[in-house]
């Protein structure tokens, strides 16, 4: 029997936003330390399938799939690895619309937010839509609000960015990993063939 791995469906903005918060990123990354990474909005994290399962679902919930334009809310700094410094993105009806169809394609409910619950309901209240700029393990709150200050510094309007989503990724991952040097980038569908 095949194995199951680790895979995330990430969404990307297109090229010209992703340059942009790129070198925002090689910025404060060579400033605050932490991982490189792909800019990008999880849609899915820590699904476990085979690889020829994993596959197939991606390439049947991309289908039809259109471009969606998502907006900012804040420039936030978290306590998690994952959340260091993040646009929290507003979740606006066409990108709930978005996750939760990747979501019921995949049977995916993440049960690290859902817990007992997550037979019952798709828990997208508490998704928290985001592209990450920063993530670092033990980086002290107060060098998170400086990580914070210096992103604004170095990009102003930063905080109140509005671009389509014009791609989806599948990526092997591994969340034990905080290195994201095991990652891998499998496929990428771009959206804008489904207009």
């Amino acid at each position: 029997m095949a194995e199951k791995q680790e895979y995330s469906i990430w969404a990307l903005p297109p090229e010209d936003v992703l340059d942009r918060v790129k070198k925002l990123m090689t910025s404060l990354q060579a400033e605050f330390g932490g991982p490189e990474f792909e800019p990008h909005v999880t849609f899915i994290g820590a699904i476990w399938l085979t690889e020829e399962e994993v596959h197939k679902k991606f390439k049947a919930a991309c289908e039809g799939v259109k471009p969606i334009n998502v907006t900012s809310e804040a420039l936030i700094y978290g306590p998690s690895f994952w959340t260091t410094l993040y646009l929290k993105l507003h979740f606006a009806p066409e990108l709930r619309e978005t996750v939760e169809h990747f979501w019921k394609h995949f049977e995916w409910k993440p049960s690290f937010v859902c817990g007992m619950f997550q037979k019952n309901f798709m828990c997208l209240a508490a998704y928290n839509p985001h592209l990450s700029f920063l993530y670092h393990e033990t980086l002290p709150e107060e060098d998170r609000k400086k990580a914070q200050h210096k992103a604004l510094e170095l990009d102003e309007s930063i905080a109140n960015l509005s671009f389509p989503i014009t791609r989806v990724v599948l990526y092997k991952t591994d969340a034990t990993d905080l290195t994201t040097k095991s990652w891998q980038r499998l496929v990428e569908v771009d959206l804008t063939k489904n207009v």
